[in-house]
């Protein structure tokens, strides 16, 4: 059976027959006939496209950079306005919403606790709880699976626009799963309703599903970089390239201390579950060590199932770390409107993964001490699953 997304189903029923309807999306906002949901709810019959709302990167997903904002501004062929949720607010605000009946989220989730676009929802449902707008999730394949869970909890304290709630990085949740947790768990308390998908089953991968994958943000070129991204996220808090300015970020990994072939060797060595290190030099042409030789390897995943992407991450960047400490350094703040912390320790949640890694505590140790938080959530999670 063929994935059908809440799009689909939405735009089947009758729900905003006569409604003023604004959408929050990108371009990874199509269905499986690359038809875009701007387009569909323009020229649908008894629908009155009121707004759009841009998540970071913009509607078009055309500004490259982390933490650069976005304007507000007109589509011209559509002829609404378009707010950027990435700008001076991140708040659908009251002047936003004066028009708007029904507010329809339907934004491509990469399934890790770290991005943005599900911040960018649970502050819609904040928005529309305050000014009685009501919000419909469409909901859209979890791209990595909804079976695993993985990685150390966001702890309290530790809160920021990439880590709002208690989740784990690597969540297996659907979009409209999590607007679920949100709005009901965490007390946001908005008039949702959640369409599901029809034929999606948690064990699917994105290339399962049929649908054409469409970049959901410009560093997440292909589903082989959402796989990785659980792990090598975190390389955002160090001074390492997470190969930003390459073609294949998050995949290529590398520094201008680190020998590849060395260093491939030591991460082949560590027999992880499920993956490969291919030596590999990069120069990326933007971002850390822009036009520098940098060496270090390529993540090749033989093993989807097996796969442990946070685990893996944590051995890259310890060896990284161990290859040079003087020359390795956590990236100091600002990162994601957080001025305090640093980087690497909102990206993971708390401090501790950062401290163990200065220990020298081994991955495979890290990874266990976080097996107690992450049966407990999966418990939590369970209310609201909807496959």
């Amino acid at each position: 059976m063929p994935v059908s997304l809440g799009t689909d189903r939405l735009l089947a029923s009758d729900r905003l027959e006569g409604r003023r309807v604004a959408v929050v999306c990108n371009p990874a906002s199509i269905d499986r006939h690359i038809r875009h949901i701007a387009d569909r709810l323009a020229v649908h019959p008894g629908v009155h496209l009121a707004a759009i709302f841009g998540p970071q990167h913009g509607f078009r997903s055309d500004v490259q950079e982390n933490m650069i904002e976005t304007g507000h501004a007109r589509d011209a062929v559509r002829r609404v306005l378009v707010y950027s949720l990435y700008s001076e607010t991140r708040e659908p605000t009251a002047e936003m919403l004066r028009d708007v009946d029904v507010l329809v989220v339907d934004l491509q989730d990469v399934g890790t606790r770290i991005y943005t676009y599900i911040y960018t929802m649970a502050n819609c449902l904040v928005a529309a709880k305050k000014h009685g707008v009501k919000v419909i999730v469409c909901d859209r394949p979890n791209p990595i699976g909804g079976d695993a869970v993985e990685g150390p909890m966001l702890m309290r304290g530790f809160e920021s626009f990439v880590g709002l709630y208690p989740l784990p990085m690597r969540h297996g949740m659907t979009i409209g799963e999590l607007a679920r947790l949100f709005n009901d768990a965490f007390g946001i308390g908005a008039d949702l309703d959640v369409i599901p998908m029809e034929g999606w089953h948690r064990s699917m991968y994105f290339d399962a599903t049929g649908i054409p994958f469409v970049l959901p943000s410009p560093n997440i070129p292909t589903l082989d970089s959402a796989i990785v991204y659980p792990g090598t996220v975190l390389f955002e808090g160090t001074n390492v390239s997470e190969g930003r300015g390459t073609t294949k970020p998050f995949e290529l990994l590398g520094a201008p201390w680190v020998e590849a072939d060395r260093f491939a060797d030591g991460m082949n060595a560590l027999g992880l579950p499920g993956v490969h290190f291919r030596p590999a030099n990069i120069e990326p042409t933007f971002h850390k060590h822009a036009q520098a030789s940098c060496g270090g390897c390529q993540i090749h995943v033989r093993d989807r199932a097996t796969f442990k992407p946070v685990e893996t991450g944590i051995a890259l960047v310890a060896a990284f770390r161990a290859a040079d400490p003087a020359q390795f350094a956590w990236r100091p703040p600002p990162y994601e409107y957080e001025h305090t912390l640093l980087p690497i320790d909102i990206l993971a949640g708390s401090a501790d993964l950062r401290e163990q890694i200065e220990r020298g505590v081994p991955a495979r140790e890290i990874s266990a001490s976080w097996e107690g938080p992450v049966d407990a959530f999966r418990q939590v999670r369970e209310r609201y699953l909807l496959y």
